[in-house]
């Protein structure tokens, strides 16, 4: 268990040393592992990502998503079929050239992704436009040697993720899926209560081996932005040098057309990063291992009664499909306040003896600090007080995000600027990586997906006449 001293510091000081505190002391993640960026993900960490990874199973096999497994080591011959996709993953990947003592005739590569080992199968797997759709997705680690330093969740070397692999026999069902995939991260991210920006990548930052990638930008509290969720359109890219082919309804051999989409642990990180505040995480009641922590007031001679209480609140708030744990632990209430605080537990519930007499429960909002009596005998408003804060935190992200995208007409409005910058750009590699440079890495994210933005004035990096409006942010 980390040491119970609370957040020594302050969001608005330091903000990556507060965020490196919560996510240590709130047992999120444990850095002490042997290996540099290997960390492990504790416990507590792991129920978070359970809990996301749980709602987003239901969603994808609703859409006909089905999952699998493939094997972590992909054999250098099959790299070699994909050279385009692979160098954008060349620096960071790890090679195995010996086993058993013994040099390998041929290396294999650790997973930075999956897309070589998978489609090689899909080749095998299919034949007829009768096997279409494929769906396939798998909950697996990737490791990736992480070229620009570790952080917590954020940028690890070995991360966990679900990676969909579809295949489809039209370009237009392969743009479908693309779309389906969105909303459903859509959903996902509304159950953590997080407002993301969807944007189209620039080609610069299309995902390797990709037609055009969608991703969700989300702005954290110290103006910076988190890639969350990504969607790539892979087109024939792949198909075609893996020879996934089938025959069409005409007879016609033809090759499928593929969409991949992922998204990982990085959430448990980007989830601290927007919600927390100076005494650690706030969890969003739909992703909270524990919804309501129940801390017994301990008195001499009266332990009996409330251990009493404290069991027939928890039943009676387990009947309305509440997730609730009991404190006992030999630890000072304070302590244990600090405890569930740390970890972002939506609701405290403490009893103690005049709790008790007065036949009510003393109810703590992690999100405002704000107590209340409620009876025992009215515990149903505390589901509805965790469907408020839900909501209220799915409003605070949105409101976050608005207000600190702002338009800009001029360079200099860009630097040192606070989340997004929405400017006008002509579309050149050249002005894209100039911009970049004289900003002090603001670099351009990308443009709205699903909706045309008409340029409201001349390209910010050059002044030529402007072909897009783009969204400017400086990113971990």
């Amino acid at each position: 268990m980390a040491e119970e001293l609370g957040v020594q510091t302050k969001r608005s000081e330091n903000f990556s040393d507060w965020y490196l505190e919560v996510v240590r002391k709130g047992d999120f993640i444990d850095q002490r592992s042997p290996i540099k960026g290997f960390d492990v993900i504790t416990p507590w960490g792991y129920a978070v990502w359970e809990k996301i990874q749980q709602h987003f199973d239901s969603l994808i096999k609703q859409g006909g998503v089905v999952n699998a497994y493939f094997p972590l080591f992909i054999p250098e011959n099959l790299i070699k079929k994909e050279e385009e996709h692979f160098a954008g993953f060349k620096a960071e990947t790890f090679a195995v050239t010996e086993a058993g003592g013994e040099k390998l005739e041929e290396r294999l590569f650790v997973r930075p992704t999956s897309e070589t080992i998978m489609y090689y199968m899909y080749a095998l797997w299919i034949r007829s436009h009768k096997d279409l759709p494929l769906r396939i997705n798998q909950w697996n680690n990737v490791v990736r040697f992480d070229t620009k330093g570790t952080k917590p969740f954020i940028r690890g070397r070995e991360f966990l993720w679900q990676e969909a692999h579809t295949a489809h026999a039209t370009q237009q069902e392969a743009d479908e899926q693309v779309k389906q995939a969105v909303e459903t991260y859509e959903q996902s991210m509304e159950k953590q209560a997080i407002e993301p920006l969807l944007l189209v990548r620039p080609k610069s930052d299309t995902f390797a081996g990709a037609n055009y990638s969608v991703v969700m930008d989300c702005l954290t509290q110290d103006g910076k932005v988190v890639q969350g969720p990504g969607t790539h359109m892979l087109g024939q890219n792949f198909s075609k040098p893996f020879n996934i082919t089938f025959l069409d309804e005409k007879g016609q051999q033809q090759h499928v057309w593929q969409t991949s989409w992922g998204m990982t642990t990085r959430m448990i990180g980007l989830n601290v990063m927007q919600h927390g505040d100076d005494k650690g995480a706030v969890l969003p009641p739909e992703i909270a291992p524990i919804q309501v922590a129940i801390v017994p007031i301990m008195f001499t001679g009266k332990e009996d009664e409330i251990k009493k209480a404290c069991e027939s609140v928890k039943e009676n708030l387990e009947k309305l499909k509440l997730r609730v744990h009991v404190d006992y632990r030999d630890y000072s209430p304070g302590f244990k306040f600090n405890h569930w605080e740390l970890r972002g537990v939506p609701v405290r519930v403490e009893i103690g003896p005049k709790d008790v007499e007065a036949g009510v429960v003393t109810v703590v909002k992690r999100v405002d600090g704000v107590k209340k009596p409620i009876e025992m005998a009215k515990l149903r408003e505390i589901r509805k007080m965790l469907k408020q804060i839900q909501k209220e935190m799915l409003k605070k992200s949105k409101k976050f995000l608005r207000d600190n995208t702002q338009d800009a007409r001029e360079l200099e409005k860009i630097k040192n600027s606070f989340g997004f910058s929405r400017a006008n750009w002509c579309g050149s590699a050249e002005c894209e990586k100039n911009l970049k440079a004289e900003t002090g890495g603001y670099e351009i994210r990308g443009t709205l997906y699903g909706k045309k933005e008409k340029p409201f004035g001349p390209c910010i990096q050059c002044g030529k006449k402007a072909e897009q409006v783009v969204y400017i942010a400086k990113a971990y």
